[in-house]
């Protein structure tokens, strides 16, 4: 299973991703947040390095951010040329009906946030020294191009909302409940049955019989400040 989260800088897709891993094997469920592709994954295929994260039979892979930075971030910003943003657009949804075809449960959401919530949170940030980290230049620079991203989201969902992996559009001024409507759908999306809890036994600890323990003077302990 691939679930990808997009939308606007501070809509909240971390938010919801953590709540939905929290409760989840890291073993079977894991997050993917590719970092600016180095000189020689910018000479790859736009998808190859996607490609690499996907599932396998009984995982799930949750996108924060997706390869379609190619169809948002990096023609607002400049980062590919025109070609490549409209080669992109042509092989996105072949793309992503391979993945369907090949048995992926592909789940997309856009977390869509108002222009004033937008601000609010982005002034939160500013202000607040716990959360100024998540306020980067970037982050600044696509709120200056409001515009310019509403438009290349609106392309976007003109060539990739398709039958075998649509957009789901999730409103996202209220984090709290864009959080539970998220979850709610995404469990909707999979036919689950419940699966019994098999009988476990606690066993008896092993005997100490012939072991001693090495004085504690022996060790390093932390500072209990607390």
């Amino acid at each position: 299973m691939v679930v990808v989260f997009e939308g606007r800088d501070a809509a909240g897709k971390g938010g919801v991703i953590k709540r939905i891993t929290e409760r989840l094997n890291p073993r079977v469920a894991r997050v993917v947040a590719l970092g600016t592709p180095s000189d020689r994954e910018r000479t790859q295929w736009w998808f190859q390095r996607y490609v690499a994260e996907l599932p396998a039979a009984g995982e799930m892979v949750l996108f924060d951010r997706s390869w379609y930075n190619r169809g948002l971030v990096e023609p607002v910003m400049g980062f590919c040329t025109e070609d490549e943003y409209r080669d992109f657009l042509r092989s996105c949804p072949e793309f992503e009906r391979m993945l369907v075809r090949s048995g992926i449960v592909l789940i997309k959401y856009w977390f869509s946030i108002s222009d004033s919530e937008q601000e609010r949170r982005f002034r939160s940030r500013m202000n607040d020294p716990v959360k100024r980290w998540k306020l980067s230049p970037m982050d600044l620079e696509g709120r200056a191009r409001w515009v310019e991203f509403s438009k290349a989201k609106d392309s976007l969902f003109a060539h990739t909302d398709i039958k075998q992996a649509p957009w789901y559009v999730v409103n996202a001024d209220d984090k709290r409940a864009s959080r539970l409507n998220c979850i709610a759908h995404l469990l909707d999306q999979i036919p689950y049955e419940h699966v019994p809890w098999e009988e476990v036994e606690l066993p008896d600890p092993q005997p100490a019989t012939g072991y001693v323990r090495p004085p504690l003077s022996d060790q390093t302990f932390v500072e209990e400040r607390y």
